[in-house]
C-alpha cells in the first residue's frame, strides 16, 4: 500500500497543476476577503451608519471567505486527481502495477491528504493576510485577540481540506474530467448559491438549505457570508463535517460500482 501511495503522490508532483491551482486559490481568497472587508469599511464610512453585521461577526465572515466561495479549487483538484487517469488513459497502467483496484482507489485518497491540508492552511492564511489589514482600516480592528477568530481560521482549513477529499469522491463517480469540472463549477458558483437564496425566502424549505454541500462546508468553519447576513442557518460544526464527507463517500461508493470495477479495454 505504501508503494501505491508514493506512486500517486509522484503523479501529482510531476505536474504543475497542483501548485497552479493552489496559487489561483490563494489569489482568489485574498481578493475575496480583502474586497469584502474593504467594501464594508469604505461603505460604512461613506454612509455614516453602523454596519449591518457586528464587527466580530464581520471579522469571522471575512476570515471564512475561502469556505464561502474558494472551495471550488480544492474540490476541483480532488476530482482531477482521479479523472486525469481516465483522460490520459493511464488507469490501465495503474491497475497493471497494482491489480487490486481497492488499493488504487484508497491510495489516491490518501495521497491527496497532504495536499488537502496544504490547501486548507493556505486558504486560511490568505484570508488572514488580506482580510486583517482591511478590517483594521474599518476602525473596529482585525479581532486577532479573539479566540473565535483563530477557531474559525483553523476550522476553515479543515473544511477546505475536506472539500478536496469530497472532490476525489466526485471524480470517482464522474470519470469524464471535463464533465465533472464543469459540473462542480456550475454547482458551487451558480446553482447552489441561487438555491440557498431561494430556499431562504421559503420558510418551510429553509432548513433544507443547511444540508447542501456548500452550507455543510461553511458549518464546519462555523460561519459564512450567508449565515452572517441571515440568508441561511448552519448545522453544528461536527454535523456539517459529517454531511460534507458523506457527499464524497456516497459519490465514491457509486463511482466504485459504476467506474472502477469495469473491465479495461
Amino acid at each position: 500500500m505504501s508503494a501505491a501511495i508514493r506512486a500517486e503522490i509522484r503523479k501529482i508532483l510531476t505536474t504543475r497543476l497542483w501548485w497552479a491551482l493552489l496559487l489561483a486559490m490563494i489569489g482568489s481568497v485574498a481578493v475575496l476577503a480583502g474586497s469584502l472587508a474593504l467594501a464594508t469599511a469604505l461603505g460604512g464610512q461613506s454612509a455614516g451608519d453602523e454596519l449591518a453585521v457586528p464587527p466580530d461577526q464581520l471579522a469571522l465572515t471575512v476570515y471564512s471567505a475561502g469556505v464561502t466561495l474558494g472551495y471550488v479549487f480544492p474540490v476541483a483538484f480532488g476530482a482531477i486527481v482521479v479523472t486525469q487517469e481516465f483522460r490520459h488513459r493511464t488507469f490501465q497502467a495503474s491497475v497493471l502495477a497494482e491489480p487490486r483496484r481497492t488499493r488504487v482507489a484508497v491510495a489516491k485518497l490518501v495521497a491527496t491528504v497532504p495536499f488537502a491540508l496544504a490547501y486548507g492552511v493556505a486558504s486560511s492564511a490568505a484570508a488572514l493576510a488580506a482580510g486583517a489589514p482591511a478590517l483594521a482600516l474599518a476602525g473596529d480592528g482585525a479581532m486577532l485577540d479573539d479566540p473565535a477568530t483563530w477557531r474559525t481560521l483553523g476550522l476553515g482549513a479543515v473544511a477546505m481540506a475536506a472539500w478536496m477529499l469530497v472532490g476525489v469522491g466526485f471524480g470517482t463517480l464522474v470519470t469524464n474530467q471535463v464533465a465533472v469540472i464543469v459540473g462542480l463549477i456550475m454547482w458551487t458558483q451558480i446553482v447552489e448559491p441561487l438555491v440557498r437564496i431561494a430556499l431562504g425566502y421559503w420558510d418551510a424549505a429553509a432548513p433544507v438549505a443547511r444540508f447542501l454541500p456548500g452550507a455543510a462546508g461553511e458549518a464546519v468553519a462555523g460561519t459564512s457570508f450567508y449565515s452572517a447576513t441571515g440568508l441561511s442557518d448552519l448545522l453544528p460544526a461536527w454535523a456539517g463535517l459529517i454531511v460534507l464527507l458523506g457527499y464524497g463517500l456516497v459519490a465514491a461508493a457509486i463511482g466504485w460500482r459504476t467506474s472502477f470495477r469495469h473491465d479495461i479495454t
